[in-house]
């Protein structure tokens, strides 16, 4: 990977192997610079700026990242991040004890929670249904994911790529079976924006929400909310304010689109940034950039496999992106193993516990080099023996 020019655009800490770019991103400096920017202007004259001009500057920031997800204007929305827009849809779906939502055993606690919060108080159902880990093929998933569909089935909510397991799940089929059997679809795409090519209008999830400030590189605080136009009206507002009942010189044309783009005063400038984070990504070729993480990604996961002796997770190469987990034996006290290595080796990296097994989740974006890598690698050489159950590692 040459990526020395690039890892100087960011502002990670250079003392710091940072392998933990999943989980809230990182701003490179020009588009950190445009961030400024913007809150300087809402400061300088408040009341033009929020009064008078807020939308306009919505729709033209909007407008770069349509085209970039692969959809119109009048099908997205600005929302802080994917969990705000999981709450919308969760909120806005009719849910009696006759409903079943379905969902995977790998989704991101936070939107379990949701889902969990919202079907309690109604008598409806959460349904979790097991995916194998290590992956088995995307056919394969998909059966047994289906296996899961009841005749109360109302809702499939799922991770394109899961926040535990790093795995992409085989979305396109799953929404395509779903559409045809008269199921709705919520899609968490937190991790896919900047990872993966997105196209939301080919997709065919009823509704989309992901994160631009994670592998799109926005400023921290800006996420997108996608619906299909025949399930527009099954939303509702979060917050309900002006765009209830929009001036028509300030309309955008979609009533979707005005409930939701005003929800009082707030600061915008990591939205009306998100251009220049797409912009950013353009002038530096970034599908090679995404490649060249990927294949440092399918040449080190052997790596680990053979310093724990524990199977690579993926089926397939396609099967993760710049994102992917490697399995480590069950270790004492996870917590004092992450700060170990972090306060002895500057590594960041989550640790995960999950189905009673444990992981690292490692993240290879532009700034990181083969040696980041090749450190990690040795410092589990020495911490696992020391912090694992089994106190004993392959050598």
């Amino acid at each position: 990977m040459k990526n020395s020019s690039l890892r100087s655009q960011f502002l990670i800490d250079p003392a710091i192997i940072f392998l933990n770019h999943g989980s809230f991103g990182a701003c490179p400096k020009p588009v950190f610079e445009q961030y400024h920017n913007w809150q300087r202007k809402l400061e300088d004259q408040p009341v033009l700026f929020l009064g008078r001009q807020y939308h306009d500057l919505i729709r033209q920031a909007i407008q770069p990242l349509a085209e970039y997800l692969g959809t119109s204007p009048t099908n997205l929305v600005f929302v802080p991040n994917s969990t705000f827009g999981v709450n919308l849809i969760a909120r806005s779906i009719r849910l009696n004890p006759e409903v079943e939502i379905l969902s995977s055993n790998q989704e991101y606690g936070a939107c379990d929670y949701i889902w969990s919060f919202n079907c309690s108080k109604c008598g409806a159902r959460y349904v979790q249904q097991p995916i194998p880990y290590p992956a088995v093929s995307d056919e394969e998933m998909l059966e047994l994911f289906w296996q899961g569909v009841t005749a109360r089935t109302r809702l499939i909510f799922l991770s394109h790529i899961t926040s535990p397991t790093a795995l992409r799940l085989p979305i396109e089929a799953i929404c395509k079976r779903a559409r045809a059997n008269g199921i709705l679809t919520l899609i968490d795409g937190s991790h896919v924006p900047g990872q993966i090519p997105l196209n939301l209008d080919q997709l065919g999830a009823d509704f989309y929400t992901g994160n631009c400030h994670k592998w799109l590189l926005s400023p921290k605080g800006a996420g997108f909310l996608f619906a299909d136009p025949a399930v527009q009206d099954l939303i509702e507002p979060l917050v309900v304010s002006w765009g209830y009942k929009t001036d028509p010189a300030q309309s955008s044309g979609s009533k979707f689109v005005d409930l939701l783009t005003w929800t009082g005063t707030h600061d915008p400038a990591a939205y009306l940034s998100v251009p220049a984070a797409i912009m950013f990504q353009q002038e530096n070729h970034w599908p090679q950039v995404q490649k060249a993480c990927h294949e440092l990604l399918i040449q080190y996961l052997p790596k680990f496999s053979s310093l724990t002796d524990l199977p690579i997770l993926y089926h397939a190469d396609d099967q993760f992106a710049q994102m992917a987990c490697i399995e480590i034996p069950r270790i004492h006290k996870l917590i004092s193993f992450k700060t170990q290595l972090y306060d002895q080796y500057r590594i960041e990296i989550p640790t995960i516990d999950w189905n009673n097994r444990h992981f690292l989740r490692i993240s290879i974006q532009a700034y990181n080099q083969p040696s980041d890598l090749g450190a990690l690698l040795k410092a589990l050489e020495f911490l696992i023996p020391l912090h694992s159950n089994e106190g004993i590692l392959k050598r």
